[in-house]
């Protein structure tokens, strides 16, 4: 996968796609890539993606595939063709499911394998019986790698863990991404209460760089921002500069 110029990912998590689009353009160049997820596919579907693809953006599709391998191998098929460059299945669907959708791409869409969601603490994941999240994303994280992923979305907290496992060559995406809380001078602030969402296991861009992520997920920080433009780019900035303990 050819490296964005900004390692941010903008989240489209709305079901409008001309506020998606807007949204994307209002950004600019302070971002590398785009997110369509479950909300805006839910309602516009492939016609999201080629929209984004048109005005020139590189895509991210977010579906979070896990079923049977023979039905992940036969949506990676349709979906392959529209030309995202990420599409994101769950590591927890077993490495028969990874491979039959790593088969069924013809490389234009990178499979990239969701180990453990950022929404979910320890007392979660204990609770559907996964363990402890830093055990849990690397246990999920090597199964995909095993199957032949070559991409891996966790968690900042554990990108360390993820990163020393994978090797230099594997692209990581990390979401649950937020910016240190902004002074009242700084340019693109993040509006009062954006706080951590419902995002569980969080950490600060220039964090998550240094600890080894390629590309930073990132939504409401920069798209409820008032100039979301300077926002992105104080994220990008904050993140590239806390790339000093990074690879």
């Amino acid at each position: 996968m050819r490296p964005p110029g900004s390692p941010i990912v903008l989240a489209l998590d709305t079901p409008d796609l001309d506020e998606a689009r807007a949204w994307a353009a209002a950004a600019g160049s302070a971002i590398g890539l785009v997110k369509v997820g479950l909300e805006l596919f839910s309602a516009y579907g492939p016609a999201a993606v080629r929209a984004l693809r048109a005005d020139g953006h590189r895509v991210m599709l977010d579906l979070k595939l896990h079923d049977i391998p023979a039905t992940v191998s036969r949506a990676v098929a349709s979906l392959d063709p529209l030309g995202a460059e990420l599409l994101t299945v769950h590591a927890a669907g077993g490495s028969a499911m990874l491979q039959a959708a790593l088969a069924a791409t013809t490389g234009a869409s990178r499979i990239a394998a969701v180990t453990v969601l950022t929404s979910l603490d320890g007392d979660d994941l204990t609770a559907v019986g996964l363990g402890q999240p830093d055990a849990a994303t690397e246990r999920l994280a090597r199964l995909a790698l095993d199957a032949g992923c070559r991409a891996l979305v966790c968690s900042p907290l554990e990108v360390a863990r993820v990163r020393a496992l994978a090797g230099p060559d594997v692209t990581i995406v990390c979401p649950g991404v937020r910016p240190v809380a902004p002074g009242p001078a700084r340019p693109g602030a993040v509006p009062a209460g954006t706080g951590v969402d419902d995002q569980a296991r969080v950490a600060t861009p220039g964090e998550a760089l240094a600890a080894g992520a390629d590309l930073l997920v990132v939504g409401r920080p920069i798209t409820r921002a008032a100039d979301p433009a300077a926002a992105a780019g104080a994220i990008s900035a904050e993140a590239l500069a806390g790339r000093g303990g990074a690879r």
